[in-house]
């Protein structure tokens, strides 16, 4: 086969910058231009410039010791099939769940635990901790009990007496 009979290649690699002379985007400037900000390095995320007065940073609530996406709590979602390993009336909670080896014992203790699914429950068991409608279900038909979490706040109710 000769080299000329060779099927061209439609898709060309990108050009990487700042990889040398001889890679068509290095060298010198690297297509930063000359000095100024941008050529240097990244600029903030929220950096305006002399903007101070104005910017969104002062403009935004100050919130201390809240530490940064403490809101995005993810709940860890426990198959109820993985409580087959439990034996008749035993308590399932955060605890059992990580030492029988359901959930990593790397968790935080106030992580947020739900078990969902649809298998079938043969074993009663006492849960403390939320479950969905249909686990609910197949544990009660198993004669097993949901223990509602304790609310650490009051309700009006018990509030005035």
């Amino acid at each position: 086969m000769d080299l000329s009979q060779l099927p061209t290649t439609n898709s060309k690699g990108k050009k990487r910058l700042g990889r040398g002379y001889g890679s068509g985007r290095g060298g010198h400037t690297s297509t930063r231009g000359h000095k100024g900000q941008k050529a240097r390095g990244s600029i903030g995320l929220f950096f305006q410039g002399t903007k101070f007065k104005k910017s969104l940073i002062k403009r935004l609530p100050l919130f201390r010791g809240k530490g940064k996406l403490k809101s995005q709590t993810d709940v860890i979602v426990v198959d109820a099939k993985a409580l087959s390993v439990f034996k008749d009336n035993e308590l399932v909670n955060f605890d059992s769940l990580q030492k029988n080896g359901i959930l990593s014992k790397k968790l935080r203790k106030n992580t947020l635990v739900k078990i969902l699914g649809s298998a079938e429950v043969k074993v009663p068991l006492n849960i403390a901790l939320p479950v969905s409608k249909t686990v609910r279900e197949n544990i009660q038909k198993a004669g097993g009990k949901i223990i509602e979490p304790a609310c650490e706040k009051e309700t009006s109710e018990e509030k005035n007496g």
